[in-house]
């Protein structure tokens, strides 16, 4: 039995992969609302992947430098983010490691520094949970992040 796809459904798909990169997981969901069944899903997918409209390791990495330097988010949270897009933990690894370390915690300790300032309340040890607080929430490792209110406290405490 021979699989009928509309050149239409090609042009669109491969369009929305042009557009921005995409994972396997986004496709599929486009493609299924699209009203196309399993087994062409599967072709357009192999199609897509051959002529190298997707590739889940150019997304991933795409994603992670992304998300660090857009939205300051740590390596904790954009390995969440990327799981729930079912991404491969050797591309999530591959993704991670193309962030550049000093880059990484240059970026950790502005933010440090800005929270830290930016806290309202009077006592020292609130502010310092307050900033901490917000590391986290951003997705940067607790031992990183305390050491860099730390050392936000200890720049401040100088100035």
């Amino acid at each position: 039995m021979e699989i009928i796809i509309l050149p239409s459904v090609t042009v669109k798909i491969r369009r929305f992969c042009a557009f921005q990169e995409r994972n396997h997981q986004e496709v599929k969901e486009k493609l299924y609302g699209l009203g196309l069944y399993k087994k062409q899903v599967e072709v357009i997918l192999a199609q897509l992947i051959e002529d190298n409209y997707l590739n889940e390791e150019r997304f991933a990495t795409t994603f992670a430098r992304g998300k660090f330097r857009i939205k300051n988010w740590g390596r904790i949270k954009i390995k969440y983010e990327l799981q729930q897009k079912r991404v491969s933990p050797y591309n999530i690894n591959k993704a991670l490691d193309e962030i550049d370390e000093a880059a990484y915690l240059k970026t950790l300790q502005k933010l440090a520094n800005k929270k830290l300032i930016l806290a309202k309340e009077g006592q020292l040890m609130i502010r310092k949970s307050k900033a901490l607080q917000y590391l986290l929430q951003k997705g940067y490792e607790r031992n990183l992040a305390m050491a860099a209110v730390d050392k936000a406290v200890d720049d401040h405490s100088n100035a």
